[in-house]
């Protein structure tokens, strides 16, 4: 829309001449968009691509549009998802890992360059309405509190409405919402039926309903991030139990019959080979009664997880369809990188166990086995599981070999689709997307948006494919990095290696596969085409020049990390009643040592509740008044728990409380009104609280004891609390744990 005003202007009206600008706006029929991104969803998992989950929404789906069976992502969430908004290579755009981590360099700075536009920026300008709903982690984990800054907010990145979850994974149970830019509570506790993605789902259709009414001839762009299926796996019993005994047969058998289901679909070719168990996953007929019965459990409660999402999706295309607004919607559904390993080799009924070091033997974690998939686990399948949700690639999520960055990529538009229910083997990327929604509502990408020069898209439109299926693709090279580990495709050849976190580069041992003729890379050809393998090498190296790959960081997790130092002089932190939102990366760690201190005003002996509480069930701390006394509980992974109480009794009226942690000796102590009211002993804490907010006057989502139920709100007068570090000095450990519980 020009300010510069077109009309006249004289002294009076009647002789003046009014001008009205004229906004922006798509030409007509321009098409909706809508991205449906699920998380951590193999290759193999849904039931159009092999499986035998059930997915028959989004198989519906897949029979009225295309499903690509080349299709390629980063390997991880963040970064994928920046290919997928923004139609450039994630080291390009600054993502080079997650959002949680700023390297120093600029393609790791853990937000997206403003250079490269999301495509919610460049629809906005065309007049488009742009809605967010669910997980978005494209922001550095200690610009998630309410001081901001919010300018890699959804609302600031060219979304108009956004309701979901800002970190790289929540509770499905008890979620970290957000709408707009707060921090909210939940609609509804689980015992009444919640679950996020009914909640992201009806979010989704509400918003969709509200444009259409408001204004029926402007197309919309709906980002709908599902948790799904992202650990914590969570689902309602009926889904979970429709699975029941169906994977007591165990992970080999389920890796070959979807094998065969894939040729059978034709989602692979009739001359795959299924590689042998990745290295860590055990031969089924190995394992002891109690891990069959523990690991078959867990993959049931997985396929509910799946089987729920695909009810929701299907709830949110039937919406479309009955506001008439399916056909002329480009609809695309992809996974943002292959199954996830992170529950090693037994699972966990509590991934944050993982998270800190203390995974247990499938002897341990049965006890738990009735509450796998319920409000009362954060459960994770083990790597068996994820290497059938793979079939028939290698590795999972992080690497990139196919296991992890080989995706389903399902896309419908009936208005321009006429093949429906067809195969396109070309190869693609995450980048190609944005490119492709370009061209098909005849959009030109900026030179420059809000007055910053923009990067040249990166990405290949695949439209060409609609109409084509047996063209060669159009992308020929693609590099690709995460965490160190290196591939390139390049015209049918890929070159691709594992690095060791630590070593020299120079010592990886690269791999050769000539991916058209062997898709599950299972032919290593590095010894007899060594000159091939040395000249997709340089190209590597050439692409990771042009795209802003250097310099690789093989330092390692813990390497990431390093820097920092001590800060001599105390560090305080000033918390009032009543505000929301605190995100649980953005506070003092707990292992430190620390103060908590409080002033209250009771006016009778049972006001009581939460003072100060981070994390919940899974593992966090509540300090907190109950039965008339002062209570200190630390929760370690949800197994451990440590309780101080006073020994006294409060006294009614104003009165200032603390608690005091010694790393050095692994005690607590508690005091009131200065004077000492009762010790113990903490002997473990973790690198990283449990999942859950922090917050103040309450302990909000789940409880971190069983002796109160959440939000526990403080009944009397909470004035002020106070949390002192003596001196800073960088827990490292704690900082890697970080970075795993946040993908």
């Amino acid at each position: 829309m020009s300010n510069e005003f077109q009309g006249e202007i004289k002294p009076y009206y009647d002789d003046s001449k009014p001008w009205w600008p004229e906004p922006k706006r798509p030409q007509e029929g321009s098409p909706n968009v809508v991205y449906i991104v699920l998380d951590d969803t193999g290759y193999s998992h849904l039931g159009c691509y092999g499986s035998d989950i059930s997915t028959p929404n989004i198989d519906k789906l897949a029979n009225g549009g295309l499903r690509y069976t080349n299709f390629h992502t980063t390997a991880i969430c963040s970064p994928t998802r920046t290919c997928l908004l923004t139609g450039r290579n994630h080291h390009s755009a600054g993502m080079g890992f997650l959002a949680d981590i700023d390297n120093g360099f600029p393609n790791s700075r853990g937000r997206v360059s403003k250079e490269t536009a999301l495509l919610s920026e460049i629809l906005q300008e065309e007049g488009y309405s742009t809605l967010a709903v669910g997980k978005w982690h494209l922001l550095p984990s200690e610009e998630r509190s309410l001081a901001g800054p919010f300018d890699h907010w959804p609302l600031s990145r060219g979304f108009e409405r956004y309701y979901g979850f800002l970190g790289g994974e929540t509770n499905q149970w008890n979620p970290d919402l957000v709408s707009g830019n707060e921090y909210i509570d939940q609609p509804k506790q689980p015992e009444e039926g919640y679950h996020l993605t009914e909640d992201l789902t009806d979010k989704a259709i509400q918003y969709v309903r509200e444009q259409k009414s408001a204004a029926p001839d402007k197309p919309f762009f709906l980002y709908l991030a599902y948790g799904a299926t992202h650990a914590p796996h969570h689902a309602p019993k009926e889904f979970i139990d429709k699975y029941a005994g169906k994977y007591d047969q165990g992970w080999d058998v389920a890796r070959e019959q979807w094998f065969g289901r894939q040729k059978k679909l034709g989602i692979i070719p009739q001359n795959a080979q299924l590689p042998p168990r990745n290295p860590g996953v055990k031969p089924w007929h190995s394992l002891t009664p109690t891990e069959r019965q523990l690991f078959a459990r867990m993959q049931e409660v997985f396929a509910g997880f799946l089987d729920h999402t695909d009810y929701h999706i299907g709830r949110f295309l039937d919406a479309l369809r009955e506001i008439g607004q399916f056909d002329n919607t480009i609809i695309v559904l992809v996974s943002d990188n292959g199954a996830s390993p992170e529950g090693q080799q037994i699972g966990t009924w509590n991934e944050y166990k993982n998270f800190n070091g203390e995974a247990e033997q499938a002897e341990q974690e049965i006890v738990h086995i009735d509450k796998l998939g319920t409000p009362e686990a954060y459960n994770h399948y083990p790597i068996g599981w994820a290497q059938v949700g793979n079939t028939p690639l290698k590795w999972y999520k992080t690497f990139v070999h196919a296991g992890g960055v080989k995706d389903p990529f399902i896309i419908s538009y009936p208005d321009k689709i006429k093949d429906a229910g067809g195969i396109r083997s070309q190869y693609h990327h995450a980048i190609d997307v944005v490119p492709t929604i370009l061209e098909l509502a005849e959009i030109q990408a900026p030179a420059e948006l809000k007055g910053i020069q923009q990067k040249s898209i990166e990405g290949v439109s695949l439209a060409y494919s609609f109409e084509q299926p047996s063209e060669p693709s159009r992308r020929t090279t693609q590099y690709y990095e995460m965490l160190g580990n290196r591939a390139i495709y390049h015209e049918g050849w890929k070159a691709v290696t594992y690095h060791i976190p630590g070593t020299s580069f120079d010592d990886d041992k690269w791999e050769l596969y000539h991916v058209d003729k062997d898709f599950s890379e299972n032919n290593d050809l590095a010894q007899s085409e060594p000159e091939k393998l040395k000249e997709l090498i340089q190209l590597w190296w050439k692409e990771a020049e042009l795209y802003g790959v250097l310099p690789i960081d093989g330092r390692g997790i813990l390497g990431k990390f390093s820097g920092g130092g001590q800060r001599p002089k105390a560090v305080t932190y000033k918390y009032y009643p009543g505000t929301e939102g605190y995100h649980h990366y953005v506070l003092f760690n707990p292992r430190l040592t620390h103060s908590i201190e409080a002033d209250l005003v009771r006016t009778s002996a049972d006001q009581e509740g939460a003072i100060l509480a981070s994390g919940g069930r899974f593992g966090g701390f509540a300090f907190y008044v109950q039965n008339n006394r002062l209570v200190y509980h630390y929760n370690f992974i949800g197994e451990q728990h440590y309780v101080i109480v006073s020994a006294e009794e409060l006294p009614v009226g104003p009165v200032t409380v603390r608690f005091d942690y010694s790393a050095e000796t692994q005690t607590g102590k508690l005091y009131v009104d200065q004077l000492f009211a009762g010790e113990g002993d903490i002997l473990k804490v973790a690198y990283i609280t449990g999942p859950g907010v922090f917050s103040v006057g309450k302990s909000a989502q789940t409880p971190v004891s069983d002796n109160y139920e959440s939000p526990f709100i403080f009944s009397g007068e909470l004035k002020e609390v106070r949390v002192t570090i003596p001196q800073y000095i960088r827990d490292q450990e704690a900082e890697v744990a970080k970075e795993l519980a946040v993908d």
